[in-house]
């Protein structure tokens, strides 16, 4: 059975708000009643990139009897891009009790696989919705993630003798310069994170006296 979330959203959230994703992949393995479980989990980013890393660990482990996956694929609260399977394991065993501990992490940007090479000895419906989830509780506790942050480019020109100000305070605001043009006057691209934006454009505007206008060109990951 193959899950795929999105037909209606649960709840409302904000875009480019910053969220946590993970790292780098994780990895746990346990044998249960003569059933090996090895449970992947990989940074990814949407279905696509899902996919691929299951069709990789398909190829991998070809011999195995069941490979059922969960994802999120972006922001941990859009239930849009998430989906999971049970891969021929009893309908709700596998994909569904994975994806809800995904969930639990408020992490998102992720895909797990669990590889099961069968023992021959049945675990009941409860037994593999806790063999399925362990795997992934485990690394839960102890995977590696960091903070993605959106960031609003703006184009601005100003005097040579604006332009030492202008870095301080897109220093001290984790802004950065991404290019530079040096002409009569200095032509610039410069990216603001998106929570910042407003306190940018107030320090700019005192410090400025209003005489350098930041235009908005586009957001950006």
């Amino acid at each position: 059975m193959v899950l795929w979330l999105g037909k209606n959203r649960a709840f409302q959230f904000k875009v480019n708000k910053p969220y946590l994703i993970l790292e780098s992949s994780v990895f746990f393995q346990e044998e249960i009643k003569k059933s090996r479980f090895l449970t992947f989990i990989h940074p990814v980013q949407g279905k696509e990139a899902a996919m691929q890393f299951l069709a990789e660990i398909k190829m991998l482990h070809r011999d195995a009897r069941h490979h059922c996956w969960a994802y999120i694929g972006g922001n941990p609260k859009d239930s849009v891009n998430m989906g999971c399977s049970d891969d021929g394991e009893p309908k709700g065993t596998a994909g569904k009790p994975m994806l809800a501990v995904l969930q639990g992490t408020n992490v998102g940007e992720m895909m797990a696989v669990v590889v099961r090479y069968s023992g021959g000895i049945k675990l009941g419906t409860g037994g593999l919705v806790r063999a399925y989830s362990n795997g992934l509780q485990q690394l839960s506790l102890t995977m590696p993630k960091i903070e993605k942050r959106f960031f609003q480019q703006f184009q601005l020109q100003c005097d040579y003798a604006q332009m030492a100000t202008i870095e301080h305070l897109l220093s001290s605001l984790s802004g950065r310069v991404i290019n530079i043009n040096y002409q009569q006057s200095v032509e610039a691209l410069i990216e603001v994170d998106n929570e910042l934006v407003a306190m940018f454009k107030q320090k700019l505007q005192s410090l400025m006296q209003g005489r350098v206008i930041a235009k908005k060109i586009n957001s950006s990951p």
